[in-house]
């Protein structure tokens, strides 16, 4: 571990970002260049002290998933994010699974959409990283761990995420999931983390041994959405996806399809945050 530089690169990294880049208002009287160490700790969801002891190289060496929360936080690049990961005697995550990060463009571009609800999914439907208006709408589902990280899997192992969707829409959804899934392990022939996900989740249901059966495949770039949300209920959303050049990660963008839907949307940034239950979120996003 290179104590001394990991602290003079996150100072540096700190130093450089325009607090507008990390969605953070830049009043009149600010005096800090840069972020300060505080709105570090606040994005990345650590201790004020943590990241003073980082800046001045007095910390244990930090975890991957510490090293993942300040890249995101400092909206690094994928170079300056392998470059923390190396200072700190890691090896930088992969492109997908557990430790996969979201594109530092990808996450500007969630600040920029603002009041439009946004997120960042892995090509197997991994939600690397959502804006403040996407977890209003959705709940946080940037937390989850082993096969529950994948929309797929909780979609056809977990009643709660089925029962947030009208009951009309969800063998329609159902499809659409898994024929985007069959996409992938196209693309991705003879990679074990997608055949791993395929055979346990058709161990597990019933249903996803049939859909995955009929062979249907069909990329996810637009489609209309409807969810059940617990504090304004119905919201009508028109759901476009952009994917990056190499297919791995996608921008899913969330617009209000009427009138209603724009109004009660509205009304859910005002009320603010919905606390979900513990372990769980809202409605399935893909």
């Amino acid at each position: 571990m290179e104590r001394d530089q990991l602290a003079d690169f996150l100072r540096r990294r700190r130093e450089a970002i325009r607090p507008a880049e990390a969605g953070i208002a830049d009043g009149p009287r600010r005096r800090t260049t840069g972020l300060r160490r505080e709105e570090v700790a606040m994005l990345a969801g650590m201790s004020v002290d943590y990241v003073v002891r980082i800046e001045q190289g007095r910390s244990s060496r930090p975890s991957p998933q510490l090293l993942g929360a300040l890249a995101r936080a400092l909206r690094l690049s994928d170079d300056e994010r392998d470059h923390l990961f190396h200072l700190a005697d890691h090896q930088p995550p992969p492109a997908d699974g557990v430790a996969g990060l979201a594109r530092a463009g990808l996450i500007r571009m969630l600040d920029l959409l603002g009041d439009t609800p946004a997120l960042v999914l892995s090509d197997l439907g991994e939600i690397l990283a959502q804006n403040r208006t996407a977890v209003l709408l959705t709940g946080d589902h940037t937390a989850f761990s082993g096969d529950r990280r994948y929309v797929v899997h909780r979609w056809f192992t977990d009643p709660a995420a089925r029962a947030v969707c009208p009951p009309e829409e969800r063998e329609h959804h159902a499809r659409k999931l898994v024929a985007d899934l069959r996409a992938a392990a196209g693309r991705r022939s003879g990679d074990p983390t997608v055949a791993g996900l395929v055979d346990r989740l058709r161990a597990a249901s019933a249903d996803f041994r049939r859909l995955w059966s009929e062979h249907e495949v069909a990329v996810r770039r637009a489609d209309r959405k409807t969810f059940l949300h617990p504090r304004v209920g119905r919201l009508l959303m028109d759901c476009e996806t952009l994917v990056t050049p190499d297919q791995r990660q996608q921008l899913l963008v969330l617009t209000p399809a009427d009138t209603g839907t724009r109004e009660r949307l509205d009304l859910l940034r005002v009320l603010g945050t919905q606390e979900f239950p513990t372990g769980r979120a809202g409605p399935p996003v893909r």
